[in-house]
């Protein structure tokens, strides 16, 4: 699930708390780095059973309509496409997904049933809904169609969801953008054979991610001082006091990659502390890190610092 860019993200904004912490601790700064990624698989969870949940409160809504005193025949024998969506009943039947809920204890949705009745307000708003629940019967595409779109347009958008997660875990903040992708790529592709094995993806793609964010994460701290050395005299019209906080660790993130991972090509470094920049610091900063990180890359293949392995790197 994890990208390596979200992974530099998850290191920036660590080595951002290091260095602005009284009490500096590389071990404890670790540990919150894998917590903090960690956090973001709780919420792709979270997210998928608020789906499930949304589904049960339909259910009620249409239960309690069916005991009214004075029921219309519509109420009566009421349209139950949503309720019987055969994507959502596999995601509510999965036991990894239940193993995991009971585990972390993320019953959000139990005690929140506000936001429940919040995305099922706007889900019976939307057009695609209404034509969906005017079909006695859906094949499975047709469930599985009609899911992605609640989750792009009803689900993701939703700002007092948005607003209500980002209070509960602020490390959440910067994940939306990530899972809301893993989950719209997931419910295209889930089927009766596959789910098992896509639902709940892997955190990491592979035990080599996990070790980059640790090992990333080490050498921008340790090696500050260097770092800051390789830096020195490459902004000619910049005080380096004057340079953002946030600039200077995306620089050294990209210089500590040059240096200490020669299995990554440098131009792929530079292209993601660039997307990173655009993202989490200001208009201009792009251009400056560009040119700071290319000047280092010419610097570096001239005295023969850069030793990239594999074909095609440079």
């Amino acid at each position: 699930m994890l990208t390596r860019r979200h992974i530099r993200v998850k290191v920036l904004q660590s080595t951002y708390a290091f260095f602005q912490s009284e009490h500096q601790d590389l071990d404890k700064q670790e540990k919150f780095l894998l917590y903090s990624m960690d956090q973001m698989h709780d919420l792709y969870v979270l997210l998928l059973q608020l789906m499930v949940e949304v589904k049960d409160h339909a259910e009620n809504f249409l239960q309690k309509s069916q005991q009214k005193h004075l029921a219309t025949d519509q109420e009566k024998n009421p349209n139950r496409t949503f309720v019987d969506n055969k994507v959502i009943q596999l995601i509510e039947s999965n036991p990894a997904l239940a193993e995991i809920l009971k585990n972390k204890k993320l019953n959000y949705w139990q005690n929140e049933n506000e936001y429940i009745n919040i995305i099922f307000n706007s889900l019976k708003e939307q057009g695609f809904y209404q034509e969906y629940i005017s079909k006695k019967e859906a094949s499975f595409k047709e469930d599985r169609d009609f899911l992605v779109k609640f989750y792009k347009e009803v689900v993701a958008p939703n700002e007092k969801l948005y607003d209500y997660l980002e209070d509960k875990r602020l490390t959440w903040l910067d994940d939306f953008p990530l899972v809301n992708t893993a989950m719209v790529k997931m419910l295209s592709k889930i089927s009766e054979k596959n789910v098992a094995t896509i639902l709940v993806p892997s955190l990491y793609k592979n035990e080599d991610d996990r070790e980059f964010a640790l090992k990333l994460l080490r050498k921008v701290i340790l090696n500050n001082e260097k770092l800051d050395g390789e830096i020195d005299g490459k902004t000619p019209n910049w005080d380096k006091d004057r340079i953002a906080d946030i600039d200077m660790i995306i620089l050294k993130i990209g210089i500590a990659e040059f240096l200490y991972f020669p299995s990554i090509p440098e131009r792929a470094t530079i292209n993601e502390c660039l997307e990173i920049s655009k993202e989490y610091s200001t208009p201009k900063s792009s251009s400056f890190i560009n040119g700071i990180l290319d000047k280092l890359v010419k610097e570096y293949t001239k005295e023969g610092k850069l030793n990239k392995l594999g074909r095609g790197l440079r």
